[in-house]
């Protein structure tokens, strides 16, 4: 069997490496992404074999349109040559469209029914979605999927991400060994199921008010936010870009502050002490405050008490309930391989 993935953030990739390892074996696989900085810099660390094809839309309606089909036309070439039994993606809208319009079969994962544009573009159009058991299925059946077709697992996809093998060579962007480190995620602010807000900026200046002798790394994710970041900040924290494996960093972390999104849930997973600002609100994010795996604080002062409390506590703790959370999650991959043989 010839099967195509369309993949489109640094969370899919790594999403796909085991759906990789399990079906590559028998079938030939072709895996295509988008010009996006972290998705091109993760595939390199990740030694993963990828054809690009296109760009990222930006920030703007008429940029994300034009990129879109652009891609599509450019994808449609390379796919009608390759010509795939199957598709699999992510909800990748190019690849919706394609798979339908070629009549090939496509499976599609998702735990994001608040990206109401890309639901509507992708939804209609599939054969078979797979969602987390946390997300009920009138998520995603109101975008014009029929809930006959929406396949849940017992798991969420950070469960599967956090499993990856890291290469720990690499240089850690925080400065004093002998400081805790504090790694703080800036929202998505080009996604069109965003609203650019000031969530972050004030939190950020609390933390380094407040924690000024310990490591404060800064995340960023685009060039122009990354700037204007180092401009205010000065050198009170590190400002980078993203050109490590999250897991790494994660890994050397103290306590995490993210936006809700993939970083947040894996952070969690991992034990980490994580603090939400729920830039993006979402079930995912929902369901780990609810467990007790990530605590919630959009109020700056609030945010630095939390900090203040975690340093506190054990962090043992915290790696114990994550564990026992995780033994209790299906491999979502499982799921996978017995609808392509259903």
């Amino acid at each position: 069997m010839k099967i195509w993935i369309d993949i489109l953030t640094p969370k899919q990739l790594l999403f796909s490496e085991p759906i990789i390892q399990r079906l590559g074996k028998k079938n030939r696989i072709l895996c295509t992404s988008r010009d996006y900085d972290e998705v091109s810099k993760l595939a390199k660390i990740r030694n993963f074999d990828l054809i690009f094809v296109g760009k990222h839309g930006g920030g703007s309606k008429n940029s994300k349109l034009k990129a879109g089909i652009d891609r599509m036309e450019k994808l449609t070439r390379k796919i009608e040559v390759f010509s795939p039994d199957l598709v699999i993606s992510f909800c990748s809208p190019e690849a919706a469209r394609i798979s339908f319009g070629l009549g090939i079969k496509h499976i599609a994962f998702c735990d994001s029914p608040h990206a109401e544009a890309v639901m509507k573009l992708t939804l209609p159009l599939i054969q078979k979605l797979l969602i987390p058991y946390t997300i009920p299925k009138k998520e995603f059946s109101k975008f014009g999927i029929s809930e006959k077709n929406i396949i849940p697992y017992k798991s969420i996809d950070a469960a599967v991400t956090i499993k990856r093998k890291i290469d720990e060579q690499k240089k850690l962007p925080f400065r004093n060994n002998k400081r805790r480190n504090i790694l703080i995620r800036i929202e998505e602010e080009e996604a069109a199921y965003t609203q650019k807000s000031n969530k972050i900026i004030p939190i950020i200046d609390n933390v380094i008010s407040k924690f000024a002798e310990e490591n404060i790394v800064v995340l960023g994710r685009y060039p122009k936010q990354i700037q204007k970041l180092q401009k205010k900040v000065g050198k009170k924290a590190k400002v980078v870009k993203m050109s490590f494996d999250g897991k790494y960093l994660l890994k050397n972390t103290d306590v995490f502050i993210g936006s809700g999104g993939t970083m947040t849930a894996e952070s969690a997973l991992m034990g980490i002490p994580t603090i939400s600002y729920n830039a993006v609100p979402n079930i995912i994010e929902n369901f780990l405050v609810k467990k007790g795996l990530v605590k919630r604080e959009t109020v700056p002062e609030k945010v630095s008490r939390q900090i203040t409390k975690f340093f506190q506590s054990e962090k043992q703790l915290n790696q114990q309930k994550a564990k026992k959370i995780l033994k209790q999650m299906e491999d979502p991959i499982e799921k996978l391989i017995k609808v392509i043989r259903n």
